[in-house]
């Protein structure tokens, strides 16, 4: 398994591994975590920190790398207000957004011809 299909495992199981029935309603651990006051925000940042740094690692520029940073820094903020935090987390998905730009990043640059001298 590529290093972007474990990245895409990751922020699946972080915001949209499981649907309430009847429903398109998608959501993960983050927002399950999000339930617990104060404790579940900060154990959701660490998974969310590492799919920032695995694009980092992986070549993503610095732009996309701050992008990344500026979502999850929003969702740990807003997710950490009670009630409206728990919404936030099954709307926004901060980690399916970092994913996506990550993969967009990744392939744009694979797709980039090579200066031939």
């Amino acid at each position: 398994m590529s290093e972007i299909e474990k990245l895409d495992r990751l922020s699946t199981l972080l915001d949209s591994r499981f649907r309430i029935p009847g429903t398109p309603i998608r959501f993960g651990w983050d927002a399950l975590l999000g339930l617990i006051p104060g404790a579940g925000d900060l154990a959701s940042i660490g998974p969310s920190a590492y799919l920032i740094y695995k694009g980092y690692r992986l070549g993503a520029r610095k732009r996309t790398i701050l992008r990344m940073t500026a979502n999850t820094g929003l969702d740990f903020v807003v997710g950490a207000v009670p009630i409206l935090g728990d919404v936030f987390d099954l709307a926004f998905k901060a980690n399916n957004r970092n994913y996506a730009l990550l993969r967009k990043e990744l392939s744009d640059a694979s797709a980039k011809p090579k200066d031939v001298p």
